[in-house]
């Protein structure tokens, strides 16, 4: 009984096999290939997440710029050693002691020009049993502004600035290689849609070509039964027929590869459904219209439009940032400093003064006679000004680091500057080698279908002559084999004409604009359905 389930089962096995059902079929026009590959592709994906990189990289160098708060406070009690006959130090101390409490409050702000204005307030209270000092406990305070302006270093450029500009440079550059990638990825699913319709044009005609070889054989066959022809002339059709099924296989292989590197470019999930669906590209109508391309035009725009070009020329901006920074660091340092405070004071008589001469110090004036109010109100009367202005000149001597900076930032910048040129000349070649490459295709295109119709007309006129017994099997299949030669020409020439209009545009820079798909700086590519195919 195991032995017949096993045998009913290998029996059974390969016909579920079989009979399972075919994929499902997807048609997919060039428009839909389009907007799909510009929502999932990987490598678009990428580019997009780096541009979004580089717009937070200029709202983090922006920081720089960002007012900066410092405040502290404390405690203190101490007891300094002071060594004079006039220490202040109370009968039987070695040395005056203090405490008190201090807090500290600033704002600094970095300036477009690379200098730095700073806005400070303190205030404190000081407790002593110095037998000097007048006020026990005393206020101090103090409002002050400060501001330190670079002359030579760091006035056209500084650090602050220097990011800053590199992020806006490398936020364009971004911005361009998302526009690159864009191109790229709608002419490689454009190039590979059209490689998939040819491909199942391709086995279209290999599968007329059996569907001649074995109506040939029958023929040939009923001919042979008929007595006519002898069996030896029944070879030469059987032969063709098996070679026939063979360029069919291989073509149905191509066609598989095909549509899978279409679903490559579509896809970003391996466990899409998709990659298990057949597709079927639309066909369109006609043949592309061609019109011979303007160069000169195309030329004198390409440069301009191609994101190629301007990630190139961003580069270049990097590397003169760069160099101008490197230069900047070989100067010296000279800065104006310019400062102006109020400063306060006031306080409660001390008790322990006790002076060692005489004089006045029973009351103190009233104008710092309170507390931290009191001590406020001075500054607010400009009792205790400090005012200062004056020039900080700091020279490195040698400074071989900065001047080895500045001569590698210099030839970085000039290698930036041939790339650009390299940059353009390729634009410019590719142009022109579109140019003809679509010219070519147009040429084939037309000479493929004037040869196709000359092939269908010889195969009529063949089989006719057999059917007359003026031919044989042998030139009958030879011009079948012309016909599907002429057939796979024209489609390998209608399919090279589709992609040569595909390169003509990108080299140009006008792919996008064609196809109505605008990108921008942290967006997805956005292609309207419908859109142009």
């Amino acid at each position: 009984m195991n032995g017949r389930s096993l045998l009913l089962a290998a029996v059974l096995v390969p016909v579920a096999a079989l009979s399972a059902p075919p994929p499902a079929e997807v048609p997919l026009t060039l428009a839909g290939a389009r907007e799909r590959a510009l929502e999932r592709n990987v490598d678009l994906r990428i580019e997009r997440e780096n541009a979004a990189v580089s717009a937070s990289g200029e709202a983090r160098a922006k920081g720089a710029y960002d007012p900066s708060l410092r405040a502290d406070a404390r405690w203190r009690d101490r007891t300094d050693p002071v060594n004079s006959i006039i220490s202040g130090a109370p009968p039987g101390e070695l040395a005056p002691s203090s405490s008190g409490y201090a807090a500290n409050l600033g704002v600094s702000q970095l300036l477009p020009t690379g200098g730095t204005l700073s806005l400070t307030t303190s205030a404190s209270r000081d407790e002593t049993n110095n037998v000097f000092a007048i006020l026990s406990p005393s206020w101090s305070t103090s409002v002050g502004l400060e501001l330190r302006q670079p002359l030579l270093k760091n006035l056209s450029i500084d650090p602050a600035r220097q990011v800053l500009r590199v992020a806006r440079v490398d936020r364009t550059r971004s911005a361009a290689s998302v526009a690159r990638a864009t191109a790229e990825t709608v002419a490689a699913v454009e190039r590979a849609f059209w490689s998939l319709l040819a491909a199942r044009h391709d086995t279209e005609a290999r599968a007329s070509a059996v569907a001649l070889a074995e109506r040939q054989r029958s023929d040939v066959e009923a001919r042979v039964e008929a007595g006519t022809l002898s069996e030896a002339d029944l070879a030469p059709p059987v032969a063709e027929l098996e070679r026939r099924k063979g360029d069919l296989f291989a073509s149905r292989e191509a066609a598989s590869r095909a549509e899978n590197a279409l679903k490559a470019l579509l896809l970003s999930d391996p466990a899409d459904p998709l990659w298990t669906a057949r597709l079927l590209p639309a066909e369109d109508a006609d043949a592309p219209a061609t019109t011979v391309p303007d160069v000169e035009t195309a030329l004198a725009s390409a440069v301009a439009l191609r994101p190629e070009v301007a990630e190139a020329s961003a580069r270049l901006d990097r590397l003169v940032i760069d160099d101008e920074a490197a230069r900047d660091r070989t100067r010296p340092q000279l800065d104006l400093v310019a400062a102006y405070a109020r400063r306060g004071l006031a306080g409660a008589q001390n008790p322990d003064l006790n002076p060692p001469f005489p004089v006045n110090a029973t009351s103190i004036p009233d104008a710092i006679d309170g507390e931290l109010g009191r001590s406020y109100g001075t500054i607010r009367e400009g009792r205790f000004p400090d005012a200062s202005v004056g020039l900080a000149l700091t020279v490195p001597l040698g400074n071989r680091a900065a001047r080895a900076d500045a001569a590698i930032a210099r030839s970085s910048r000039t290698q930036a500057e041939l790339a650009l040129l390299k940059a353009r000349q390729a634009v410019e070649v590719e142009v022109r080698n579109a140019a003809v490459a679509l010219e070519t295709a147009a040429q084939r295109l037309s000479a493929a279908r004037a040869g196709m119709a000359a092939a269908e007309a010889q195969l009529k006129a063949e089989e006719e002559r057999f059917d007359a017994g003026l031919s044989t099997s042998f030139f009958v299949l030879t011009r079948q084999n012309d016909l599907t030669q002429a057939r796979l020409a024209e489609t390998a020439a209608l399919a090279d004409l589709r992609k040569a209009g595909v390169d003509w545009s990108r080299a140009a820079g006008t792919l996008l604009a064609e196809r109505r798909i605008e990108t921008e700086k942290d967006e997805p590519a956005r292609s309207p359905e419908g859109g142009n195919r």
